[in-house]
């Protein structure tokens, strides 16, 4: 008798965590999904763009955010690295201003590679 194979939701896969600097209304709309999912772009925002590492995100949330929105956030999420690979890592400055690009039109699968919640680590004002 064959064990049955797991089926994909089943399988433990290898995760990449992510940071997300955000603004207060951007955040609201992560509650909304249960801290689950970011909201589709607006129409002058065709890429979404998480980071690769905790201080940059810091940094664009502390210092753009909070100047353009009165409040900054950094959000933590993990997603499954398989489904990553298919973003290119940008360089956006310095050594370690590193991005993920994000087609907005590639949020709806990207969202599904979540895998549990989007947690804030940090908030500014």
């Amino acid at each position: 008798m064959s064990t049955p194979r797991p089926t994909p939701s089943e399988t433990p896969s290898e995760t990449t965590t992510l940071w997300r600097p955000t603004g207060p209304e951007e955040l609201a709309l992560v509650r909304e999904s249960g801290w689950s999912a970011w909201p589709p772009r607006l129409p002058e925002q065709p890429i979404f763009y998480p980071v690769l590492n905790e201080d940059y995100a810091v940094r664009i949330a502390r210092d753009w955010n909070v100047k353009h929105s009165g409040a900054g956030f950094v959000t933590r999420f993990e997603v499954e690295t398989g489904f990553l690979r298919r973003y290119p890592v940008r360089q956006a400055g310095g050594e370690t201003i590193l991005e993920l690009w994000v087609p907005a039109e590639e949020l709806d699968a990207f969202n599904a590679h979540i895998v549990g919640p989007i947690e804030v680590t940090h908030e500014f004002r």
